[in-house]
């Protein structure tokens, strides 16, 4: 009796193993499929079809249909892992610990860097109509503004806490023009992305940097912005 429950408990672990290294296959093909739909959208344009994301995973279109079931479906998993990579840049650089400036321009030049490697891929998801999947440029943005609003909050509230509730209302206007400007220079490319990313800088830094003197504070460009200092700053004002 021993000896059969213990057979029958080494088969159970062998079918979980197998369970276990098939669930994990089926996760690796569903992201190399996802990697060559994207890299065919960028290539190809946005009239892409499934037997060409087949060709470029070197897999055949019924494997395609068996992870995804049809084209809107991995749509969705592109725009997914679009959000991701993109996120994935943004964010280090928006939290870095560096002085203010110097991150307002990281963020700048991970978000331009993105769209310039990857025009179609942000151009495809960016006018794409919401009502054909889940708006990803949209929730794109207000992730953005969320983690913008959550900074500005903590940084603006030593200086007005009154005004700390507008914070919502500046990150918004802030990602709207960001974007704006890139989306122009996207198509038009008439300065160059360095040229962009400094304008694009100055501004962003003029609008904190005329909070702060609104208030009597005169911040260091190149010093790292804290609470504490800014608590600072405020106490030594005349």
């Amino acid at each position: 009796m021993a000896a059969r429950q213990e057979h029958d408990a080494g088969r159970s672990g062998a079918a979980d193993g197998r369970s276990t290294r098939w669930a994990a296959h089926r996760v690796r093909r569903r992201e190399q499929l996802i990697d060559a739909a994207l890299a065919v959208l960028e290539e190809d344009g946005p009239e892409f079809g499934l037997q060409q994301v087949a060709a470029r995973a070197g897999v055949t279109k019924p494997v395609i249909y068996r992870h995804f079931g049809d084209r809107a479906a991995l749509v969705e998993a592109m725009g997914d892992r679009a959000t991701n990579l993109l996120m994935a840049r943004l964010m280090p650089a928006m939290f870095a610990e560096r002085p203010l400036l110097e991150r307002i321009r990281l963020t700048i030049e991970a978000f331009l860097g993105f769209i310039d490697e990857s025009p179609r891929i942000y151009r495809f998801f960016a006018r794409r109509v919401p009502a054909e999947g889940r708006d990803v440029a949209g929730v794109d943005k207000a992730f953005v503004a969320e983690a913008l609003t959550s900074l500005m909050r903590e940084y603006v509230l030593p200086f007005d806490p009154a005004a700390a509730r507008l914070a919502p209302v500046w990150a918004h206007g802030t990602v709207g023009f960001v974007q704006n400007a890139a989306e122009w220079w996207l198509d038009s490319r008439a300065v160059s992305r360095d040229e962009l990313a400094d304008n694009l800088t100055a501004l962003l830094w003029a609008q904190v940097d005329g909070i702060a003197r609104r208030h009597g504070v005169v911040l260091d460009p190149h010093q790292p912005l804290t609470v504490e200092g800014i608590a600072s700053l405020l106490g030594r004002r005349p």
